[in-house]
């Protein structure tokens, strides 16, 4: 990939699955993505949007997660070695917004170590808990009963702290 313009973002199908998980295993073994299992991605293949280079190549994915009525999550958001610094994030995350906003969500969550890239898109730091933030205390009792792993990850759960450490809560109100 050599220009940023040649890249186009759409939804994923379950076909891109192998693509998906091609992007992302490098950052599930650095511990910067949490590890998802292939039937996982086959039933959440509906949130992914897919980075497509002109000649057909997967250089990028990420996934939209509605967590409530006003909230989503942007998870999985990887892009090829090669690809990086082209813009293809900041593509992936534009139609990411757009999806979310076209659910009614006005706001968008990340759990990130690119705080950087996040901040250049409009992403602010959430300073202390998430839910001391973010939440009401009758949201927080709802979602502690999700099995979601990025719902616990988000609520900072015990079961997933070791993948969590380091990582920075930001939102983005849209």
């Amino acid at each position: 990939m050599t220009d940023k313009t040649l890249v186009s973002v759409r939804r994923a199908r379950t076909s891109d699955i192998p693509h998906i998980q091609r992007l992302i295993a490098p950052l599930i073994e650095q511990r910067i993505l949490l590890g998802k299992e292939t039937v996982v991605l086959y039933e959440s293949v509906q949130e992914f949007c897919i980075a497509e280079a002109a000649d057909g190549e997967v250089v990028g994915c990420g996934a939209l997660h509605v967590m409530w009525a006003d909230l989503g999550e942007v998870r999985t958001l990887a892009v090829a070695p090669g690809a990086l610094g082209r813009g293809v994030g900041r593509q992936l995350l534009a139609a990411l917004e757009e999806n979310a906003r076209a659910l009614g969500l006005s706001r968008l969550f990340c759990l990130t170590f690119e705080v950087n890239f996040f901040s250049r898109n409009g992403f602010g730091v959430v300073p202390g808990v998430a839910e001391d933030v973010l939440l009401d205390p009758a949201l927080y009792s709802e979602l502690v009963r999700s099995p979601d792993e990025g719902i616990a990850e988000f609520l900072e759960l015990a079961r997933v702290k070791p993948n969590t450490l380091g990582n920075t809560r930001m939102i983005k109100h849209l």
